[in-house]
């Protein structure tokens, strides 16, 4: 072929980016993938701190307590491995990948990024909040009526806390995502 047709169809394949709005998407992505390692390592230290919790506490024998720390520390854990996994896949692909090809990744990583935000978040954080329920009643036997108290309202109000926290980064995410696709 002449380089007068392979011009034409090179450029068909690589998408049309300006340095500007190259960029600015760097620079998103950049963002996003630093508040995904602070979302990591905010729930790497609340597993520490429960099974720190669980391993003083819990381990004589085998009841609601246990189970809902377990609980607790499970659906933590699974959703750090998930992070970890999905972030360790992207950095892969970015140094391999075409531009057009590399494209098509982001929609297919960010199709997969939905999928955990709409079932696999919720899910995780009805687990949590169900393990944190069960601790309930242990709580009230062990500490006093106004500790317990304040452990019920600051527990609720952590978890509401968590919830809104959640709800925002995917909304932040969600809105990179129709960004790269336009």
């Amino acid at each position: 072929m002449e380089h007068d047709e392979l011009t034409p169809l090179w450029k068909l394949q690589q998408p049309e980016f300006d340095a500007d709005s190259l960029k600015a998407l760097i620079g998103k992505a950049k963002k996003q993938r630093s508040t995904q390692w602070v979302g990591i390592v905010v729930m790497s230290l609340t597993v520490v701190i429960l099974a720190v919790y669980a391993l003083t506490f819990a381990r004589s024998q085998w009841n609601a307590f246990s189970t809902g720390l377990s609980l607790m520390i499970g659906s933590l854990v699974f959703r750090v491995v998930l992070e970890g996994m999905t972030r360790y896949r992207k950095e892969q692909h970015l140094i391999r990948l075409s531009p057009q090809d590399f494209q098509n990744y982001l929609h297919k990583y960010y199709r997969q990024r939905r999928l955990i935000h709409f079932a696999i978040t919720p899910l995780c954080f009805a687990v949590y909040s169900y393990g944190f329920y069960l601790l309930l009643p242990y709580f009230k036997t062990a500490f006093s009526s106004g500790f317990y108290q304040y452990l019920l309202i600051s527990g609720w109000i952590s978890i509401l806390a968590i919830l809104i926290l959640v709800i925002y980064k995917m909304r932040v995410e969600l809105r990179f995502l129709k960004e790269i696709q336009k």
